[in-house]
């Protein structure tokens, strides 16, 4: 709440301290005047028609406003010197009397006593003074210049005693400010009164020239009145439409919510005339409830109301203008709901959003105690409000854009701009005993998510990663999603240890059931960590190397990764590479290795899994998983896919040639399967090489045909009619179930090294290979394990069935010529009601 001026207010009821006085005098001289003139009343018939006339002078008030009260400049100068020269004084006295008491009580006037009896007081304290003046001076003869000069000192005393009372009681109640306002603005009245003095005397002169000029008097005066009055309004017109002008230009130019009541509502309440104008802004989204008054004494805004709730309430349910006052008919509960809040009149316009409320804008009590709010201050509220609804929804807008530009609208986290901007702040600020941290969560399987339960399935999971990240995050760190499932926290930390340390916990934390839909889900999450200074003194540095430590996390048990050199390194020599790779390609530098496949009831070697292998001339030997993600990256992954598959078929078909038939095996991606061309150039290869389909399988990860399984099938089932095999590789490391194998049309499923290598040790891995076997079994499909590396594991998959093995155990992958000579001296010819075959004479 704006803080409220002190103005040194007092209660009304100390208006009697300048009341009392004023009546006391004019009493007196009342009782003086008719001691000298006992038959004053006998002139009744020019008491009444002087009565008449100062009751008509309101007709021309001219109304200043000075602070919260309208003081009332009137024409009644005109009767009063009228009635100083042919009226008995204490005529006079009465007369002034009787009309000030029946000014006061119009209807359209509120009838206060104090107020009420300071009025009539002050008028009559007023004429008692002229009529001590008229009797001071030389007596009146005639209507001369002599007679006009005492008049105009009359009336005018009579003006000086009237402006003193009004300043002694504002001084009174509403502090000595108020009473130095009113002597300094009350300029124009003395040259009004002066007018008026003037007119006075012509009609004076007129009348005594002949009775018949008060007819031709009242006829000017009533015209004058009229023009009067009709320019008043045209020039109020004007002003108005000026001012309106000036108001919507002002709240066009403010672009912000917070501060547009600041331009608006002093202008509203100044151009209204009115005590009060508030704005109140329904919550809407991001934005809270806003409701602030300027009131005509207090220069700050307060954040309260006078406007009575249900006139609000009526006007936001019907989005429709509701106006309560003296000059409008409403229902009875309206004017009763004013009468409660002591509130005279108000108007309250809704502020339109399409056809919704979004606010009011409201103004309460027209100032002046006879003055009341008319349809055209309505028509002016209604304009301005209609301009003020288009400001708060651009405001908003451009609020709301700018929200979205810097927030994630899925989660509501700042997005990488955000963070950005964020942490380039931070590290500004550099501290000798803590460190910059920045703690990137790697979600993992919300792609999995996605495509078996869908994407609202998804979003809901990251939506719970998002909370449940704010809730253990603490109130010093700024959480935020900086992609399709990558989190960022960004906080202060002791050390780097202790930011390691951190994220660990909250890793821990975030690990844990999660319900989507109706499943049960574990959540986890890798973790890269970077430390400014040690990582980078940028923001993107910062969470570019995060993002390179979380990658790097995905591998380790523990799941949390902090960043050093090397990791970086091995990303920028992944780039480096990315041209040689090319260049490789084209000039058969890259080589295939093969792997033999043997059947462990018999040991007969069956085939060989091609695997490419490259030799950088300046780097050495490159891994196959840096120079694959290249290829990848790069778009030469059919390229190398072909290179692998054209050199597989060449070595398969002079095996074929040298009476060794073996098949072969090639690894594929699922971005080879989403090429729709990719079949036919089999079918072509196949025909080159002239080899049996039957003789080629291709392996397919299963991690990865998950994720596009609904893309690939097209391409899988064209393959699988053109006679190739079609293997799950990696099976088991995927979230798929098993029943998915009788939905794909694959013919061979390999078990995960991972699995393979452990089940010797862990009961675990065991019954994943026991359950994988037994099942693929079921569905007619080939086993092959992956990662045979010892007698005991060949032993407790020959137990348990498993048709084929590949691993150390038998070999490890040799060039072409190295296994020529594998088959010499490690294999023997065997026969098989097939044919002849190669046999292991052992396993070392």
């Amino acid at each position: 709440m704006a803080g409220r001026p002190r103005t040194g207010r007092r209660s009304a009821r100390y208006a009697w301290l300048i009341t009392n006085p004023l009546a006391l005098f004019a009493v007196i001289c009342t009782v003086v005047f008719w001691t000298r003139d006992p038959d004053w009343y006998h002139d009744w018939l020019g008491g009444l028609v002087a009565l008449a006339g100062m009751v008509i002078a309101h007709i021309g008030v001219i109304n200043v406003v000075v602070r919260r009260t309208t003081f009332s400049v009137y024409i009644t100068e005109v009767p009063i010197l009228l009635a100083l020269y042919y009226l008995p004084p204490t005529m006079v006295l009465v007369v002034m009397a009787l009309a000030g008491l029946l000014v006061q009580l119009t209807p359209r006037t509120e009838i206060i006593p104090s107020k009420l009896w300071f009025n009539v007081a002050k008028s009559a304290a007023a004429v008692a003074t002229a009529l001590l003046v008229v009797t001071a001076l030389p007596e009146i003869r005639g209507a001369g210049p002599g007679t006009w000069a005492i008049l105009f000192t009359a009336v005018a005393a009579s003006v000086l005693v009237e402006v003193l009372s009004l300043a002694a009681v504002m001084a009174v109640v509403q502090g000595g400010r108020a009473g130095q306002d009113l002597l300094r603005g009350s300029l124009p009245g003395w040259i009004m009164s002066c007018t008026n003095i003037v007119i006075g005397l012509i009609f004076l002169v007129a009348l005594e020239a002949t009775k018949w000029s008060a007819a031709l008097l009242a006829v000017l005066v009533a015209a004058l009145i009229l023009m009067l009055r009709s320019f008043a309004e045209f020039f109020r017109q004007h002003r108005t439409l000026a001012d309106v002008y000036e108001l919507t230009k002002a709240v066009r130019d403010q672009s912000a919510d917070a501060g547009l009541p600041d331009v608006l509502l002093g202008r509203v309440q100044h151009l209204m005339r009115a005590e009060y104008a508030t704005l109140w802004l329904s919550p809407q989204g991001r934005h809270p409830e806003m409701l602030l008054t300027a009131r005509v004494e207090n220069k700050g805004l307060l954040d309260l109301s006078p406007t009575p709730a249900p006139i609000r309430e009526r006007a936001v349910a019907e989005c429709a203008t509701v106006v309560t006052g003296p000059q409008f008919d409403g229902p009875e509960e309206m004017r009763r709901a004013l009468r409660d809040n002591k509130v005279k009149d108000v108007i309250v316009v809704p502020l339109r959003s399409g056809q919704t409320a979004i606010g009011t804008l409201e103004v309460v009590n027209r100032l002046g105690d006879t003055r009341t709010f008319r349809p055209a201050d309505v028509q002016v509220l209604e304009t301005i409000a209609a301009h003020v609804a288009v400001a708060v929804e651009n405001s908003r807008l451009v609020d709301r854009l700018r929200y979205d530009a810097y927030h994630d609208r899925l989660t509501a986290l700042p997005n990488r701009r955000r963070l950005t901007d964020a942490l380039a702040e931070s590290v500004k600020v550099r501290a000798e005993d803590e460190v910059v941290a920045v703690l990137l969560f790697d979600v993992d399987g919300q792609r999995d998510v996605n495509e078996s339960m869908g994407h609202a399935a998804g979003d809901k999971l990251l939506a719970e990663v998002a909370e449940r990240l704010r809730a253990i995050a603490g109130p010093g760190a700024l959480v935020g999603r900086i992609g399709g499932d990558e989190f960022v926290v960004t906080l202060r930390a002791e050390s780097t240890e202790a930011t390691v340390q951190l994220a660990t916990e909250m890793r821990e934390q975030l690990r844990g059931p999660l319900t989507v839909g109706t499943l049960t889900l574990d959540v986890d999450t890798a973790v890269g960590v970077s430390v400014y200074p040690d990582h980078g003194t940028d923001p993107e540095t910062l969470i570019q190397r995060a993002e390179l430590a979380a990658n790097a996390a995905k591998v380790l048990p523990y799941g949390v990764q902090l960043f050093h050199p090397a990791l970086e390194s091995r990303a920028v020599r992944r780039l480096g590479i990315a041209a040689d790779l090319r260049t490789a390609l084209d000039s058969g530098a890259l080589d295939v290795y093969f792997q033999p496949k043997v059947t462990l009831t018999d040991r007969h070697l069956v085939g060989v899994e091609c695997l490419a292998r490259w030799q950088h001339p300046a780097q050495g030997e490159v891994a196959p998983e840096d120079f694959i993600a290249v290829a990848e990256h790069t778009g030469q992954l059919s390229r190398l896919t072909e290179v692998v598959l054209t050199e597989g078929l060449r070595r398969c078909r002079e095996w074929s040639d040298q009476d060794r038939p073996l098949s072969i095996a090639v690894n594929l991606s699922v971005r080879t399967l989403l090429d729709s061309r990719f079949p036919d150039q089999v079918a072509a290869l196949l025909e080159r090489y002239g080899v049996a389909a039957a003789q080629v399988t291709f392996e397919i990860s299963e991690p990865g045909m998950l994720g596009d399984i609904e893309r690939v099938l097209p391409t899988l089932y064209r393959l699988r009619d053109l006679g190739v095999r079609l293997s799950v590789d990696d099976f088991g490391t995927g979230a798929s179930s098993l029943s998915y194998l009788r939905q794909w049309p694959v013919h061979e499923v390999k078990i995960d090294d991972s699995f393979v290598q452990g089940m010797a040790t862990d009961t675990g891995d065991l019954a994943i290979v026991r359950a994988v076997i037994s099942l693929a079994r079921e569905f007619g499909l080939t086993v092959v394990a992956e990662g045979v590396e010892s007698e005991l594991t060949l032993e407790l998959l020959e137990e348990m069935g498993c048709e084929i093995g590949q691993g150390y155990l038998f070999s490890r992958p040799l060039p072409y010529e190295r296994l020529e000579a594998w088959f010499n001296a490690q294999t023997e010819p065997a026969t098989t009601p097939a044919g002849e075959v190669r046999r292991l004479r052992a396993v070392i």
